[in-house]
C-alpha cells in the first residue's frame, strides 16, 4: 500500500459551458500524484483552475476528460475518504459545535452518546475541548475554521482538501492556524492538498508545491521542499525558493492579465 498514491490525476481537462457559445477551457491535460501522508500545495494565479481541480478530486465536479483516482479507485462522487474544507467554515449556525463536528457521523447512524464522545476528543485536538455546547456565532473566525477542520477529521479521511482556508484571517491568526494545521497533519497521517495564493504559506507548509500556469491550468513546475520544519524565512534556501516562486508566478500573472485585456477588447469590438 505504501507505493499506492493517495490521489492520481491523469491528463485531466475541464471545460466550462462545453456546449455553449463560449466554452472555457479551465484545465488542460493536467497530471500529478499525491503520495500517502504528503502535504501538497497548489499555487498559481487567480482563475488558473486550482480550486476547480480540488472540487473534482473531492467529487463535487466532474472532469471533461482524463481520470482522477483516489486509492486507485476512480473518483465518481463525494466520499468520506476525501474531506473538504472551504474558504468559509460553512458551519450550521443552529447546531452546537459538537453536533457540527459529528454531523456526518450522525448520517452514518452513530448514536448521540458515541458522537458526543468523538466530538469531545476531536475538539480537544483542535484546542476547543471546553466548547462542545457553544454555537458558531460565539466563535472567532480562526476558531470556526478549527471546528471545520475537526468536522472533516471526524470522518477520518485519507485525503483532506483545503481551498484557501485561512485567506480571511488576520496575519497573526493565520500564522497560528498554519502551525495548528501542521500538527493536525502529523497526528492524522492524512494527505493534504491545499490551495493558496500565498507564496509564504506554500513554503511554510508544503512537502511539494505544484505551480500552475495561467488559464488553462497546467503544471508549470513541481517543486519538492527539503527544508526542515519549522521553516525560517531568513534561511538563504527559503529566500531562494521564495524568489524562484515569485518569478514563476509573475510570468503567469502577466500572461493572465494580458489574456483578460484581449478578451475585454474583443467583447468591446463585438
Amino acid at each position: 500500500m505504501a507505493g499506492i498514491p493517495a490521489v492520481s490525476c491523469k491528463q485531466v481537462s475541464k471545460v466550462w459551458n462545453p456546449d455553449g457559445a463560449s466554452p472555457l477551457l479551465a484545465l488542460d491535460e493536467l497530471s500529478f500524484e499525491v503520495a500517502r501522508g504528503e502535504f501538497v500545495v497548489l499555487l498559481g494565479p487567480s482563475g488558473c483552475g486550482k480550486s476547480t481541480l480540488l472540487y473534482m478530486i473531492a467529487g463535487l465536479e466532474s472532469t471533461t476528460s482524463g481520470t482522477i483516482e483516489s486509492d486507485m479507485l476512480p473518483v465518481t462522487g463525494p466520499s468520506s475518504d476525501r474531506g473538504m474544507i472551504f474558504q468559509e467554515a460553512s458551519l450550521f449556525p443552529w447546531l452546537t459545535l459538537a453536533d457540527n463536528v459529528t454531523f456526518g457521523l450522525g448520517l452514518r447512524g452513530m448514536s448521540p452518546e458515541l458522537r458526543r464522545d468523538v466530538a469531545s476528543k476531536i475538539l480537544k485536538k483542535v484546542g476547543l475541548g471546553d466548547m462542545l455546547d457553544k454555537r458558531p456565532e460565539e466563535l472567532s473566525g480562526g476558531m470556526r475554521q478549527r471546528v471545520a477542520v475537526a468536522r472533516a477529521l471526524a470522518m477520518q479521511p485519507m485525503v483532506l482538501m483545503m481551498d484557501e482556508p485561512f485567506a480571511a484571517l488576520d496575519v497573526q491568526t493565520r500564522a497560528k492556524m498554519q502551525d495548528f494545521l501542521l500538527q493536525i497533519w502529523r497526528d492524522s497521517g492524512a494527505s493534504i492538498i491545499l490551495v493558496t495564493h500565498s507564496i509564504e504559506e506554500a513554503i511554510s507548509l508544503a512537502d511539494r508545491i505544484v505551480v500552475f500556469t495561467s488559464r488553462p491550468g497546467r503544471v508549470k513546475k513541481d517543486i519538492r521542499i527539503d527544508l526542515e520544519r519549522p521553516r525560517n524565512p531568513r534561511d538563504p534556501a527559503y529566500r531562494r525558493l521564495e524568489e524562484e516562486l515569485s518569478d514563476l508566478l509573475a510570468d503567469e500573472v502577466d500572461r493572465a492579465f494580458a489574456d483578460q485585456q484581449r478578451s475585454e477588447a474583443g467583447n468591446q469590438s463585438a
